[in-house]
């Protein structure tokens, strides 16, 4: 246990270390120093009278514990005078024992002294007091502050907060919007999506597939005046700022205030990048802080040039075009590099809204963000004054965007684009920018699709006028036409090549005019009659008793008076303008007066809008476009709405090249191919096949096929009995003779004798892959084939026996300019040389003297097979010559019958003819080559048998070394258990 020495050497201590404060202890007389003179006097009084150390051990310095024991302190106080007199008025001042002793207190007893007592009540006190210390300081007043310096103390500590606050939502918001920001280093490798182009067999471009239409341009391949000017208009201060620039975003700001408009952006080129490239276009503030964030760390990874490269060939620029050379081709039908200023500043005002500043579609809107470009330009020194000045003068060519999907080989490049995402996927045609090369020769297209056109035009017109498309009563006119006119865009004011609703208001037949007097809206015209005999009522001449021969139609001008009544509504096509002449003035005063009247009110609604400055200039101008057309009516056309389809695939026999390929009349109107899609009879068109089928069987050219009645029961007891097309029999016929007539019950008995499954089996070696059924009716090509494996089947027989796959594609190249797929001419022997050969041999007879003499016209070696299917549904021809192997076909879409007189030869043969006229002009003329084993002799064409020509009429053959005919050679066939010889009731059925 300490002593009582040791503690008051502790506060001895603990004062020695305050008295360097001396002037501060003066002032203040803390407790503390009186308590510790107290201290040195105590110690002093036991040196000197030890004694008096036993009185000493009960007096406590703290009256926290001496009101607890009241003692008698009076002998203690008069002996610290008694030592001390110095400290009387410092007792008196500060009472020894605190605030708690009191008179009371002095007249207690006093106490032995008791040293363990007085060690614990010195600790004791010594807490009281530091204790009450700390309370009195407290309670001590403070000196008050000003309102101004509270008010600055406050204000800094809630800024304080606030800045603090902010710094760490920004620095979470950072920390969350940074772990889902993507890796600017993807823009190092820049793929982005290119155009896949087609090409035609001589390199000439003939399509485009794109999601985005863009092609990828070196910085160093493009004019100055391109890259500045798209500086200028959409980030002057692109080469200073780091990604983003707050002074561009002030200057933007203060200037779409003072225009009322958004004239300038705030975005910087690297922005724009950003959000193209890494970040979603959609307007919240989440996607603008990723793209500050992106944009400065993209500013730090690429150089200015890089940045601007990848902006230039990534930006949108309007129709589909993406990147300046795309869109240079676009507008202006040129690359990139040629562009001139005014063309440059044109397409750099095209960034902000390229659908609202169009060429195309807002000339005037184009022209004012053109100039506005061009001032910015002046305004950065990138441009002179007088360079401004010429570029504003220039009238830009601005060329319409070519569609090189419809307008030029549209059902091929849509065969290639179908094929390649079949093979390959979709992207690779959209995405990957590979270059296509196909098979399609460019002039043999255009030669094809115009004699579709033309042949199914003449079909058309073969059957007339189909009638109107209403009739209305002559009460009923005007308000018809005022409707037709709110209709019609413009004013209605017509269009060249337009097609209208027209009404018939006056018919003119007389021995000077010969026309019909249409209305279109409030516009008057004419249809001369003498252009439209084919739309007149028709007689037709039926005395023709040819097996593929039609009906001549014949005309008569009176005859407008039944075919076109006045009231008839139809389609009419706006063909010119022209004088009009006073008798049809006069006849057509009414409708006159009704033009005044309309064009007068247009008068008073064009001065309304236009306001009182312009009012005498366009009622001059209205006045002088209504004397015009007073003068003035329009020549129009009568319009069919035609349905009557057909389709034409040529195919290079010895490479298997497609050439040429038109899958229906009109692509826009509908993309069905119906060359390689559409699946309908070949009729007589797949005789070939059969008739090859039974050469092979051993059947020669002269072999006798007695023409005759049949008849077959089917699986359900109905009886089919086969007839030739004018439901006559001929008795005995050689084979030849059964092809080159088309004899449909000859076919029937050679399929009965070879058998159906021979037939399809060798259907198969030919190339045809579609379903056959196994019945007899296939003699008479009742099976659904595409006309592609038709055609590719008569190719067997132009290359003598060797079957080569139809190419449409010859080479496809990936980005990298790697081979993706190369098309090579694979040639496969599937039928005997000389046979092949026999087949055209007796094909080219069908042309000179059977159902295709017409293709004589050709005026070269040509051989082919008509097709005609029951009640005319389809009329198919199929020929070819040693270099081109083309087919046609010709129906309606849906079950309907081409018309009476139509047949292969009527409707499908003349479109052959046209195209490979076309396709063969300027070529030299080649024959078919005989192969060996092919040998010709002369026969009797009435029993087959070889003739030296002695005895009666003789003809030459060819025929295999082997199959010689010695006698007269008739298969012999199984009839059905219940023949029919009856030659009367035959028809066709379940065909």
């Amino acid at each position: 246990m300490k002593t009582l020495k040791d503690d008051l050497g502790f506060q001895e201590r603990a004062f020695q270390k305050k008295k360097s404060s001396e002037s501060i202890f003066k002032k203040t007389f803390s407790k503390t120093f009186f308590n510790l003179n107290i201290f040195k006097i105590k110690k002093k009084a036991i040196q000197e009278d030890p004694l008096g150390e036993e009185s000493l051990r009960g007096e406590s310095l703290r009256g926290e514990s001496l009101n607890r024991e009241p003692l008698n302190r009076e002998p203690l106080h008069r002996e610290i005078l008694h030592r001390e007199p110095m400290n009387r008025e410092l007792l008196r001042k500060e009472p020894l024992l605190g605030e708690s002793l009191n008179k009371k207190t002095f007249e207690e007893p006093f106490q032995p002294f008791n040293e363990e007592r007085l060690l614990k009540n010195n600790f004791e006190q010594t807490r009281f007091y530091r204790k009450n210390e700390k309370s009195h300081r407290k309670n001590q007043k403070r000196p008050e502050k000003s309102f101004f310096s509270t008010f600055l103390k406050w204000a800094f500590g809630f800024v304080f907060l606030c800045m603090a606050g902010i710094l760490t939502f920004l620095t979470l918001l950072y920390l969350h919007i940074n772990h889902g920001l993507p890796k600017i280093n993807n823009l190092t490798d820049y793929r982005p999506p290119t155009i896949t182009n087609v090409f035609s067999d001589d390199g000439t471009k003939i399509g485009e597939f794109y999601k985005e239409r863009r092609i990828v341009m070196p910085l160093s391949d493009m004019p100055p005046d391109l890259i500045n000017a798209f500086i200028a208009a959409e980030d002057s201060r692109f080469r200073e700022h780091v990604g983003i620039d707050l002074i561009g975003i002030i200057r933007a700001f203060i200037k779409n205030m003072r225009a009322g408009s958004i004239v300038q952006g705030g975005s910087t080129i690297t922005q724009q990048v950003t959000k193209s490239f890494l970040l979603t276009p959609e307007r919240t503030y989440k996607r603008k802080i990723k793209e500050a964030i992106l944009a400065y760390r993209i500013d730090k990874t690429f150089s200015k040039e890089e940045i601007l490269f990848l902006y230039l060939n990534q930006i949108y620029l309007g129709h589909a075009a993406y990147g300046v050379e795309a869109a240079a081709e676009n507008y202006f039908g040129k690359p990139a590099k040629d562009l001139s200023l005014a063309e440059c500043s044109m397409l750099a005002g095209l960034p902000q809204a390229p659908s609202r500043y169009s060429p195309f579609k807002n000339p005037e809107l184009a022209r004012q963000r053109q100039i506005y470009v061009l001032n910015r330009m002046l305004e950065e020194n990138y441009i002179s004054k007088d360079q401004m000045n010429q570029a504003m003068s220039v009238n830009l060519d601005i060329k319409p965007r070519k569609n090189w999907f419809s307008e030029t080989v549209p059902w091929y490049t849509e065969y290639v684009r179908r094929y390649v995402i079949e093979k390959y996927g979709e992207d690779m045609i959209y995405n990957q920018g590979i270059n296509i090369y196909t098979a399609v020769n460019i002039e043999f297209q255009k030669i094809a699709e115009k004699a579709v056109l033309n042949g199914l035009a003449a079909i058309d017109k073969r059957h007339g006028y189909g009638g109107p498309l209403k009739n209305i009563s002559s009460l009923g006119i005007d308000s018809f036409s005022r409707k037709i006119a709110a209709s019609i865009p413009n004013g209605g004011i017509l269009e060249k090549n337009k097609v209208y609703k027209g009404v018939i208001i006056d018919l003119e037949v007389d021995k000077d005019i010969s026309r019909v007097k249409v209305r279109v809206g409030n516009i008057s015209g004419i249809i001369d009659i003498s252009d439209m005999p084919w739309a007149m009522q028709q007689i037709e001449s039926t005395d023709n008793a040819q097996a593929e021969s039609s009906s001549e139609a014949q005309f008569s001008k009176d005859s407008s008076q039944t075919a076109l009544k006045i009231g008839d509504v139809f389609m009419v096509k706006a063909l010119r303008e022209i004088e009009d002449t006073k008798e049809s003035k006069k006849r057509n005063e009414n409708a006159d007066k009704q033009n005044k009247k309309n064009t007068e009110q247009n008068e008073i609604e064009l001065e309304k809008e236009s306001g009182e400055g312009k009012k005498s200039e366009n009622k001059k101008s209205v006045k002088q476009k209504t004397k015009n057309a007073q003068n003035m009516v329009w020549e129009f056309s009568l319009e069919l709405e035609p349905q009557v389809e057909g389709s034409l695939i040529s195919i290079e026999a010895e490479t298997g090249h497609v050439k040429a390929m038109v899958g229906g009349r009109n692509y826009q109107r509908s993309q069905f191919n119906r060359a390689v899609q559409s699946k309908r009879q070949p009729g007589s068109a797949f005789k070939p096949i059969i008739y090859a089928a039974a050469l092979d069987k051993g059947y020669t050219t002269s072999s006798i096929i007695i023409d005759s009645p049949i008849a077959f029961k089917d699986g359900s007891n109905k009886i089919w009995k086969p007839q030739n097309y004018k439901e006559a029999f001929y008795g005995p016929t050689r084979l030849r003779e059964a092809l080159v007539k088309s004899r449909n019950v000859v076919t029937v008995k050679i399929v009965q004798d070879i058998g159906v499954d021979y037939v399809i089996e060798y259907a198969r070696k030919l190339g045809i892959t579609s379903p056959i059924e196994k019945n007899l009716s296939i003699a008479l090509g009742s099976c659904g084939l595409p006309l592609v494996e038709l055609v590719k089947a008569y190719t067997v027989f132009s290359n003598l026996g060797y079957l080569v796959e139809p190419v449409f594609i010859t080479k496809i190249v990936g980005r990298d300019n790697q081979i993706v797929e190369e098309a090579y001419s694979k040639k496969e022997k599937v039928i005997d040389m000389s046979t092949a050969y026999i087949m055209t041999n007796m094909m080219e007879s069908v042309v000179q003297s059977g159902t295709a003499t017409k293709a004589k016209e050709l005026g070269r070696p040509a051989a082919g097979k008509t097709g005609t299917t029951n009640d005319i549904h389809d009329a198919l021809f199929v020929g070819y010559t040693p270099r081109y192997t083309t087919g046609v076909w010709v129906g309606f879409d849906k079950d309907k019958s081409l018309g009476s007189g139509e047949s292969g030869a009527k409707s499908a043969l003349p479109i052959w003819l046209e195209y490979m006229k076309g396709a063969l002009e300027g070529k030299s003329v080649m024959s078919f080559n005989v192969p060996e084993g092919v040998v010709f002799h002369n026969v009797n064409p009435a029993t087959g048998f070889l003739s030296d020509g002695e005895y009666g009429e003789v003809i030459s053959e060819c025929f295999k070394e082997d199959t010689l005919p010695t006698r007269s050679f008739v298969p012999t066939s199984e009839e059905s258990d219940e023949p029919v010889t009856e030659t009367e009731d035959l028809f066709k059925s379940d065909i």
